[in-house]
């Protein structure tokens, strides 16, 4: 983030005569001397993840003036790589939230200027369909606007390479710089939307493109073991007022699933998010009024995604016909069984699978498919990474896409795009449903069965939010602490610390150490002897951190118990 002097930010903002009245109102009603500050102050900071933050008025704020700037960096970025990029265009896409369809037009109008044209999309819609439709259409590069989960007051700006997959490092890295080039926010070059029309610079996308995106993910995920089983299935299914509606129920209707039920009151997108606390599938509640419709139908299985639909989160019976919610570990590891399970019988499409897992999701899965003689890889958390490997792998021939997951509710399955997809993740599960269900097996039987053979899992997530205005100087002190001293927990060998920061794995028992693979980021993660770690990052400027941590017992009396300890320990260390 850049720091500016808020006052005189502020005045200058209200010295634009061309500002929206409303706008003009909102920063008229400012009294706040805080708030001011905290609007403008800094800037909205690019990541690789793109922006995310508050719509409003201010330079930390998501409006059309942060928007475009942040393309006009974009459309820089693509010029320095040549004449063959600007040709290819830019794909863009927006869900449901306020002002997202506003921003999408935003971007498109400000692509304009630098005569490069872009493809927006007709409709809302999910973000894995963005990135179908960079790949589609072979642009150099998508915008996706969304906040994903976040609560309605936010949204967001996410940008895609040319292979679909979300920035790394080094190409955020370059768009940030070049929107430091405009000192003045409000001196970025745009077209209106009929000036970009006219030149044949703003297109939408065709309907094709959606349709065939979900005819793809039917033929590639469809289970050929599988026939009349399907319409014994039934499924009640959520968009969360977001994106999934037409294309979820699109893809379970040819795939040939009959009895699905929809959750009424959450069908209709709603940028307010009104029958939820939260729009996040990896909170029950949101998953409430669909488990509530499931009991009332006789339903299988009830599944729910997120705003921008890449992360699906599910319910499903256990063997007393209770509704019961599942992690993302859980269903990632019953995903990675049920697909190993297809190779099996010949579901083979050439190089060998691999399964892709980040560095703080469970080792169940990664147990599960090297049983089968699958290869496994890790990479640091974001689906980006996963992206990135499936690109590579592609390119080389070495290996093709199984399975990759997150704990975090976000699966592929299909590498037609590079993100995590929900649209492939709801038809997979279903399908992995209806395969088991036919068997006479739910899917609590299946983890049952599984954690017999290779153990019980457990996994936990807590975020530690450190309040008060030092909280991010008590975040880096705890956090360097941890450095200095290793976590240690009663009763457990400590065998060996990965820092990502450092790049470095440190053996305890004799100190030797040895490169990391994987990218600079600020993680450590502590290995203990039998299967268990834990795993520490902050989360950006914010006082808050991440603690992860996996266990693996014989029971589940031993996986709770190991599970609890390690989590108070940390929980304490990082309070000290």
């Amino acid at each position: 983030m850049t720091a500016f002097d808020a006052a005189k930010e502020y005045q200058h903002w209200l010295d634009q005569p061309h500002l929206p009245a409303q706008m003009r109102d909102e920063l008229k009603s400012l009294t706040d001397e805080a708030e001011i500050r905290d609007r403008f102050g800094a800037d909205l900071d690019f990541g690789t993840g793109g922006l995310r933050g508050v719509m409003g008025a201010g330079l930390n704020r998501m409006n059309i003036y942060t928007v475009r700037r942040a393309t006009a960096g974009l459309a820089l970025h693509l010029q320095a790589q040549g004449e063959d990029a600007v040709k290819a265009g830019v794909a863009i896409g927006y869900d449901c939230r306020h002002h997202s369809q506003l921003f999408a037009e935003i971007a498109a109008c400000t692509l304009a200027a630098y005569g490069i044209r872009a493809y927006v999309a007709p409709l809302l819609c999910p973000t894995p369909e963005l990135s179908w439709t960079v790949r589609r259409l072979q642009a150099a590069a998508g915008i996706m606007i969304t906040a994903s989960h976040n609560p309605p007051k936010y949204n967001g700006y996410k940008v895609y390479n040319r292979h679909g997959g979300q920035l790394l490092e080094a190409d955020a890295d370059d768009i940030k710089a070049r929107m430091a080039s405009f000192s003045d926010i409000f001196q970025v070059p745009s077209l209106t939307r009929d000036e970009a029309e006219a030149k044949g610079l703003l297109q939408t996308v065709s309907a094709n493109v959606r349709a065939a995106y979900v005819e793809t993910v039917v033929r590639e995920l469809r289970d050929p073991r599988l026939g009349d089983e399907r319409k014994q299935l039934a499924v009640v299914y959520t968009p969360l007022h977001g994106t999934g509606n037409v294309p979820v129920r699109e893809a379970l209707r040819l795939a040939g699933y009959e009895r699905v039920a929809l959750v009424a009151s959450q069908v209709e997108p709603n940028g307010d998010f009104p029958t939820v606390k939260s729009p996040n599938p990896e909170e029950g509640e949101a998953l409430s009024l669909g488990c509530q419709l499931a009991d009332e139908v006789g339903a299988d299985l009830v599944m729910g995604t997120d705003p921008d639909a890449d992360r699906v989160g599910i319910a499903a019976r256990d063997k007393t016909g209770q509704l019961k919610l599942l992690t993302g570990n859980q269903v990632g590891a019953l995903l990675v069984d049920y697909m190993c399970g297809r190779l099996q019988t010949g579901d083979q499409k050439g190089q060998p699978p691999i399964v892709f897992k980040t560095i703080v999701t469970s080792d169940f899965g990664r147990a599960i498919a090297q049983s089968h003689g699958v290869a496994v890889e890790e990479t640091l958390t974001g689906f980006k990474y996963i992206g990135d490997r499936i690109t590579a792998y592609e390119a080389s021939g070495s290996y093709r896409l199984l399975v990759g997951y997150e704990e975090s509710y976000g699966y592929l399955l299909a590498p037609i795009v590079r993100d995590k997809d929900a649209v492939q993740g709801c038809l997979a599960i279903a399908e992995m449903t209806a395969y088991h269900k036919a068997r006479g097996e739910t899917l609590f039987d299946v983890l049952e069965r599984l954690y017999g053979q290779f153990g019980w899992y457990g996994e936990k997530l807590v975020n530690v939010e450190l309040s008060g205005s030092d909280g991010v100087e008590r975040m880096k002190r705890a956090l360097q602490a941890l450095r200095e001293q290793p976590l240690q927990v009663d009763g457990l060998q400590l065998m060996a610390v990965e820092d990502y920061l450092s790049g470095e794995r440190r053996y305890i028992a004799d100190g030797k150490t040895e490169r990391l693979t994987l990218p600079t980021s600020d993680v450590q993660k502590f290995l203990f002897a039998g299967g268990h770690w834990a795993a520490i990052r902050p989360s950006g400027t914010e006082p808050k951190m991440k603690m992860y941590v996996g266990v693996r017992g014989n029971s589940a009396s031993e996986r709770d118990d190991v599970l609890n300890r390690i989590v108070e320990t940390l929980r304490r260390r990082v309070a000290d």
